[in-house]
């Protein structure tokens, strides 16, 4: 099958190793004319995965009409900050009989508006039932060494989550269906959020029981925001949910708990993600959901101390304090209520 793949940092070359190595015929886009260079003469996309070589059957273009026109399958896999422009770049080229994918997670500043609610808003109305999210605990790193990898489709309508389960699956790569589109987008979305705080608590060296407590207190206000929106509560438990946070939180992979662990030994937000030399998505989440759980009135008091020492220069000595210092209240908050 011919496969249009939008996007050429980690996880989008992964996803085209998976593709590939399942006899697809794969044609990245990238913007920057040396990275096509380099995927096309020697398989290899270094700053991204050093050390990987990358199927022949990989082809990169920077003519984003080359990477689409022909291709019965698009996936979009590019920051979430330029996802709008894209789509809306792509739009011209793209066909009803085609089936959309996108692995983006986070939020749009100043909308607040989901992955698929942006891609919606900028494609005609006959694709949008083409639409599928991917989402789960999938390092790059360890998806383009093979490294058994389970994650999970969603789409409004199941048969075309069951057509990218049947594109996506390998051996190595399992893809569940799951008709929770908005728990699917809020889970990844978020859980780089709570990751930031994982590496900031680790930074400071608060050791494995407070990190243990970040996790489960910011599942529950992943869960908390999410069900107010309209998702199912048992997406969360799930591998959209706690799977996808626990692999965020704990691994070395993670750009965010990396992210974060800077932050905690003391440098600068600017610093930190100059050091990084990538997207670190959970910052502009941060801000889009502090902003959006003020604006629905859910309380999210991890992400909102977050928020505090990202963008208000707050101390994350202190942040930790006053989280510790909250009023005393029920561990299952909305069960108590009622």
């Amino acid at each position: 099958m011919q496969i249009g793949l939008l996007g050429a940092g980690s996880w989008g070359t992964a996803l085209a190793t998976v593709l590939a190595n399942n006899g697809h015929q794969v044609t990245m886009w990238s913007r920057r004319e040396e990275q096509v260079k380099e995927i096309n003469t020697e398989k290899t996309n270094r700053k991204y995965l050093p050390d990987i070589t990358l199927p022949s059957s990989i082809f990169c273009t920077s003519n984003l009409r080359e990477a689409i026109e022909g291709k019965k399958v698009i996936l979009f896999v590019i920051p979430s900050h330029s996802i709008r422009e894209i789509v809306r770049e792509a739009t011209p080229f793209l066909q009803e009989q085609m089936l959309f994918i996108h692995a983006i997670k986070g939020l749009e500043l100043g909308t607040h508006k989901r992955i698929s609610e942006i891609m919606i808003e900028e494609m005609p109305a006959s694709l949008h039932e083409r639409l599928v999210v991917l989402s789960g605990p999938s390092h790059a790193e360890e998806v383009s060494r093979q490294s058994p990898t389970t994650v999970v489709v969603a789409a409004k309508r199941i048969e075309a989550a069951e057509e990218a389960q049947d594109i996506l699956m390998s051996p190595y790569f399992r893809v569940y269906t799951n008709p929770d589109v908005i728990g699917l987008e809020l889970g990844g979305a978020l859980k780089n959020i709570i990751a930031l705080g994982a590496g900031l608590s680790d930074g400071l060296g608060f050791g494995d029981n407070a990190k243990a407590a970040l996790m489960t207190r910011g599942l529950a206000e992943i869960s908390r925001l999410g069900v107010h929106l309209g998702a199912n509560p048992l997406t969360f438990s799930g591998l959209a949910g706690v799977g996808d946070l626990i692999v965020t939180c704990t691994s070395k992979h993670s750009r965010n708990w990396r992210a974060g662990n800077l932050l905690g030994q003391g440098n600068t937000l600017s610093d930190v993600l100059t050091k990084m030399g990538m997207v670190v998505e959970g910052v502009k989440t941060t801000k889009a959901a502090f902003e959006l759980s003020t604006e629905v009135g859910v309380e999210m008091p991890i992400t909102r101390e977050l928020y505090h020492v990202l963008f208000a220069d707050k101390s994350p000595r202190q942040a930790v304090e006053d989280l510790m210092g909250r009023l005393k209240t029920h561990e299952m908050e909305e069960l108590a209520q009622n």
